[in-house]
């Protein structure tokens, strides 16, 4: 358990460190939402470095669920199959909590077993669900039809250098974008030349720093983020894929991950034990977000639009989630063995987290630990009375 995390460590930036500057008092963060643990999936023998969970993704219905990391497998869960009524209860915390406890073997609905260890999975969009792309270690990028458990599509443009993050865009499903360590972002059409012609390539930094994320904006402007290694987050108007149109500069190590929360604003993630939330349009800082702890891996960032908060993980093994209007964490939960899973867990680290994007009162996050841990935890909205 002691070298594990080495493959999520996000790169090495040498240099500088930009001091950041005095944030405005935030009134004390209070948290509007009962959250509670309702399943945990492990595996019946103990966990191992192969276990590592590198990233979650639900799938555009919010109904299915893939994970993905260094144990060269996809595996798919529907939500009914996580949330099924508990098969065991315990007592946790003082408080009488009713607790599912189940097997990735039984839990799963499918598996499929990849070439590589996996860092990055995305759905594509207008596929219903079917096609679901990956980014992995060996700078591959893949597309897998989940029902004949196939790759339809393979993409080897970058050297053989580690791919951190793939996407798809919205407005044009066949558009894809992949970010490595060989410091370019690429974007790539199925439909152009053999293997999928690149439309596009860029490289944001001199240093050829590595792209560790990306993402299109998913609200309809003709924008993809990047963030870097060399503690900067870019944006690009895909139709003119020369300059960035937008730089955000703020953080002080590699940031890990870029994530739109709506039209107007950005939420970025690094190895400063920081998230930032960025004004788009005049790249304006407009509040840190502090209290996990982050200094070396990938701890996994996601927004739940709907709801205006953030989750993510953190290096001691705890959950963590924002409301965007506070700096402060408003529910911090640790992954700490349940009876069934004791063993050590020391080491153990948050690695990925993921929002169910639904419109609602209620909300589901799913996160995934290095030891191959998965948890499930659902909210539900206080009453103004509470």
């Amino acid at each position: 358990m002691n070298d594990f995390s080495s493959g999520f460590h996000p790169p090495a930036v040498p240099g500088h460190e930009t001091k950041l500057s005095a944030e405005e008092k935030q009134p004390a963060a209070r948290c509007e939402w009962d959250f509670s643990l309702a399943t945990v999936v492990s595996s019946t023998a103990n966990a191992t470095v192969s276990d590592t969970l590198g990233v979650i993704e639900f799938d555009p219905s919010n109904t299915i669920l893939a994970t993905g990391g260094i144990a060269r497998k996809i595996r798919i869960y529907t939500l009914n199959s996580l949330l099924r009524p508990q098969e065991e209860t315990v007592h946790f915390q003082g408080e009488h909590q009713s607790i599912a406890f189940l097997d990735h073997t039984n839990a799963c609905d499918n598996c499929i077993f990849t070439p590589a260890k996996l860092s990055s999975l995305r759905w594509k969009p207008g596929t219903g669900g079917r096609i679901l792309g990956s980014g992995d270690y060996d700078g591959v990028v893949m597309e897998y039809d989940i029902e004949t458990k196939v790759p339809i599509f393979e993409r080897d443009e970058h050297g053989g250098r580690r791919v951190w993050s793939v996407d798809y865009s919205h407005s044009d499903p066949f558009l894809g974008a992949s970010g490595s360590d060989d410091g370019t972002m690429q974007m790539w059409d199925p439909r152009c030349g053999e293997g999928g012609g690149s439309v596009a390539k860029v490289q944001p930094t001199k240093s050829r720093s590595s792209v560790c994320c990306l993402e299109f904006n998913p609200f309809g402007d003709a924008l993809i983020a990047a963030g870097c290694a060399d503690q900067k987050a870019y944006a690009y108007d895909v139709r003119k894929m020369v300059e960035p149109v937008h730089i955000f500069d703020g953080h002080t190590k590699t940031i890990t991950y870029v994530r739109f929360l709506n039209a107007q604003t950005l939420v970025s993630a690094g190895t400063d034990g920081c998230l930032k939330l960025w004004n788009i349009v005049d790249s304006r800082l407009l509040r840190t977000y502090k209290g996990h702890v982050n200094s070396r891996s990938f701890v996994g960032l996601s927004v739940w639009r709907h709801g205006g908060l953030l989750g993510c993980g953190s290096e001691n093994n705890q959950v963590f989630v924002y409301d965007t209007r506070w700096g402060e964490p408003i529910w911090v939960h640790g992954f700490e063995p349940m009876g069934r899973d004791s063993s050590d867990h020391h080491h153990a680290f948050v690695s990925s987290v993921c929002w169910r994007q639904v419109n609602e009162d209620q909300c589901t996050l799913v996160a995934g630990g290095s030891n191959g841990v998965l948890h499930v935890f659902v909210g539900k909205r206080k009453s103004d009375s509470e």
